[in-house]
């Protein structure tokens, strides 16, 4: 089997497929929460704190240095926990989406395990009579 055929195999087969098809939406879904985050939830909170970016919260450690002309010699050295705090806030948000999900996913999952089994057909029910009425004999 050539190195092509063996690759398209696996690339074919359906739980590749779908672990594709899952970091696509994953994706997508990630830039929805950034953006919920960063132009959503950031800028009133960021208001609340007195300040209107949120993700310009940092601590500087070293000025930036420019020379009498006017040129950026060094650029300052931050921290930048503003920029963190919005990451922190996307995962948690994730997280219960995702909580959510699976949580769904396990009531339909014991819903369908609860369910009774259905019955015996009444042709299954005629032919156990027959069974035993031939058994009697």
């Amino acid at each position: 089997m050539s190195l092509w055929s063996e690759f398209k195999a696996f690339a074919m087969r359906g739980n590749v497929i779908d672990m594709a098809v899952g970091i696509i939406i994953g994706g997508a879904f990630g830039k929805i929460v950034n953006s919920l985050v960063n132009d959503v939830m950031m800028p009133p909170l960021g208001m609340l704190l007195g300040q209107m970016d949120f993700s310009q919260f940092s601590i500087t450690l070293k000025d930036r240095v420019v020379s009498e002309t006017g040129q950026v010699i060094s650029e300052a050295v931050k921290i930048n926990y503003g920029m963190f705090l919005n990451t922190l806030i996307n995962f948690f948000i994730v997280a219960i989406a995702i909580f959510a999900l699976i949580k769904v996913i396990n009531m339909a999952k014991r819903k369908e395990e609860a369910a009774p089994a259905p019955g015996p057909s009444r042709q299954e029910i005629l032919l156990e009579e027959i069974r035993d009425l031939l058994a009697r004999r």
